[in-house]
């Protein structure tokens, strides 16, 4: 089979591919949709804004705490499933601080009790006068903290399950609770998370394997947060709430068909330009310009990109260098003509003899995309990302998309 024809079966059958996957249901991978993700400012959400108490600060300096407790709210907002967050530092006045925003987050006080918990693990023994004593073992000395169900006999004295908490201490936490249990036996122990008591157990025997159990927990669901919560660890200062911003859906979607219909209107009078001045190439660029779009989309679903009003003006501004790739092919191609080729000798040097045009301006694009992706935040880390991934795929349509479509109408030309 002629080369042209199958690589022309290959641009369908990927065309084919990306319609199912932008198809607005999506496809299902393994029981999971794949769709768009949408940011805070399409799809509505809530933003909260946090101050760090660094006056509270343990042998830290301000800017390490504020890294930490970024780094922490982010493990513990995944644990809630929340489509693609934006947690990362600000400042609050003249203190450090973090911003936390959640797309499409249903439940805010349960997001904001999670965020907000320090997670600060003690033991408490009686002194001799019968007063609580902090002893030296503590949260940072846990390994690991599991939640599970033991059988057995409950308070009642019958038979069921009972949610608890194993802990497993490291080689000197295993020291410090040996040390705890020898001089507490027959005597109780208090476990607190945040000040307040989550079990009081009576020591039977000396434990010196480096294991605890932590019951009289009411649920399930209490004993894995509780556990997620040690095994994150504890936040490096408290934190309080100094702003909360309820973002409606319906702002959202009026942006997003704004957007929309600025990007419909720039693609009809983009396509009016080149099959007016090019007539039959503008056409096939016109088909490679919607297959661009349609791998560009498919590429912002599987990765997946959240979508936001900034990420789309990337993705609307990398339709120029689509475009401009092809308008030098074009314009390489008349002047070849000029000089008496066949069509297929001038359609072969157009694209050869354009490509460090195409290249070189693209790829100057590109590590400007990139640089800016890593050196800033929030919206503007958006644009430079779907713009990176628009200047990417506009190269692979220009080049080989438009390339094929122009090979298979040479064919038999003179």
């Amino acid at each position: 089979m002629d080369k042209r024809i199958i690589a022309l079966i290959g641009v369908i059958l990927l065309v084919a591919l990306s319609i199912l996957v932008v198809w607005p249901k999506g496809l299902n991978l393994f029981g999971h949709e794949i769709k768009m993700h949408l940011g805070l400012d399409l799809q509505g959400g809530v933003q909260l804004v946090y101050r760090i108490k660094t006056n509270e600060l343990q042998g830290k300096i301000p800017e390490e705490a504020q890294r930490e407790t970024v780094d922490l709210i982010n493990r513990r907002i995944n644990g809630l499933g929340v489509s693609e967050p934006l947690i990362q530092g600000t400042k609050v006045g003249n203190d450090y601080g973090v911003i936390v925003e959640l797309p499409g987050i249903n439940n805010i006080d349960e997001a904001k009790s999670v965020i907000g918990k320090t997670a600060q693990l003690k033991f408490y023994e009686y002194d001799s006068d019968n007063q609580e004593k902090e002893t030296d073992l503590n949260g940072s000395d846990v390994i690991k903290a599991i939640a599970n169900v033991a059988q057995g006999s409950n308070s009642t004295g019958f038979s069921g399950a009972s949610p608890e908490i194993e802990l497993t201490f490291t080689p000197e936490g295993a020291k410090k609770f040996k040390d705890i249990t020898q001089r507490n036996l027959q005597k109780p122990i208090i476990t607190k998370l945040d000040n307040e008591v989550i079990n009081i157990a009576t020591v039977q025997a000396v434990i010196s394997d480096g294991k605890a159990v932590i019951t009289g927990i009411k649920t399930l669901k209490e004993a894995k947060d509780t556990a997620q919560f040690i095994n994150e660890g504890a936040l490096p200062a408290p934190i309080e709430i100094v702003r909360e911003n309820q973002i409606g859906a319906i702002l959202g979607q009026g942006s997003v068909e704004k957007s929309l219909v600025a990007g419909l209107v720039g693609l009809i009078l983009v396509a009016i330009f080149m099959i007016a001045y090019y007539r039959i190439l503008g056409v096939f660029a016109v088909f490679a310009l919607i297959i661009y779009t349609l791998l560009t989309l498919s590429i912002f679903k599987l990765v997946p990109v959240t979508l936001t009003l900034a990420g789309i003006a990337g993705f609307i501004f990398s339709i120029g260098s689509a475009v401009d790739a092809n308008i030098l092919v074009f314009e390489r191609y008349k002047e070849e003509k000029k000089k008496g080729q066949s069509t297929k000798e001038a359609i072969e040097n157009s694209f050869t003899r354009s490509w460090p045009s195409i290249r070189d301006s693209n790829i100057s694009s590109l590590i400007t995309a990139i640089i800016l992706f890593y050196m800033s935040k929030g919206l503007v880390k958006g644009f430079a990302l779907t713009l990176s991934i628009g200047l990417m795929v506009s190269m692979f349509t220009a080049i080989t998309v438009t390339r094929t479509f122009l090979r298979v109408w040479a064919k038999g030309r003179a």
